[in-house]
């Protein structure tokens, strides 16, 4: 089965790393959390992947194409004009390279790499942002309800504590951050089946997956959230990614299943 993976937009909330590369290629352990996102599917055996381009979608190309050069030793005869690879880290990956366009919108960058899904079942991801789910049981979960559409749910991290307020000012319950336990958001991790594509009908150039497309799906029945209890984050900014490092470094990364 294909996994898609948006890698195209801009990344203006993390512009002080983006600068110079897209955001998929921000490095957390030193690896791109492009890398990461890839491992967590592959360790489910999904190896087989269509990353969509856009913004400065030649770096992606540029690390697949030296993906050795990035990750082994290599011993360089110039004189002999030849290279040789020490101590490979190959991974399984097949990846499809797609230039969608530099500032086609996510629907339109999902209908641009149709042609390279054939007419199958697929999963669809975004470029920044990883987790503990559990694939087999999100694929378990689609499977069983037969719908077009099945998306991750995760519940919203407070960013900040609540206080309960009497009205002479004492303090009832002070609550630290915690999760909103009356608030679902989507996290990406979506399991489709080809009949998806008849929502992404005519121009989607300008169209996020997120608007017409969910929105259509779900007034049609066809989508249905599996509830995810465990970790995600998505690197939105500055503060996520150090937050990402600060796990990988501390042992406490719970994205990592390899």
């Amino acid at each position: 089965m294909k996994v898609v993976i948006f890698a195209g937009g801009l990344g203006t909330r993390i512009s002080e790393e983006t600068d110079t590369r897209p955001k998929p290629m921000v490095e957390i352990g030193g690896k791109p959390i492009l890398w990461h996102i890839m491992k967590m599917y592959d360790r489910y055996g999904y190896n087989d992947f269509i990353v969509c381009l856009g913004y400065r979608g030649y770096v992606i190309k540029e690390y697949f194409m030296n993906y050795y050069l990035h990750n082994s030793d290599v011993c360089i005869d110039l004189g002999k004009n030849k290279i040789e690879i020490l101590n490979s880290n190959a991974e399984s990956f097949k990846v499809t390279l797609v230039d969608t366009g530099l500032s086609t919108k996510t629907a339109g960058r999902l209908k641009a790499v149709q042609k390279y899904i054939g007419n199958e079942e697929f999963m669809l991801t975004y470029g920044d942002g990883v987790s503990d789910v559990d694939l087999d049981a999100l694929m378990k979960f689609h499977r069983q309800h037969n719908k077009i559409a099945s998306v991750t749910a995760v519940q919203l991290d407070a960013r900040f504590g609540g206080m309960d307020l009497a009205d002479n000012g004492d303090v009832v319950s002070f609550r630290e951050k915690a999760k909103d336990e009356s608030k679902w958001i989507n996290a990406g991790f979506f399991v489709l089946k080809p009949e998806v594509f008849k929502y992404l009908d005519g121009d989607m150039s300008d169209m996020m997956w997120e608007d017409d497309p969910l929105e259509n799906l779900t007034n049609d029945g066809e989508l249905a959230a599996y509830r995810h209890k465990g970790f995600w984050k998505c690197m939105d900014a500055l503060r996520d990614k150090i937050e990402l490092e600060s796990l990988w470094q501390s042992g406490h990364a719970k994205w990592k299943s390899w």
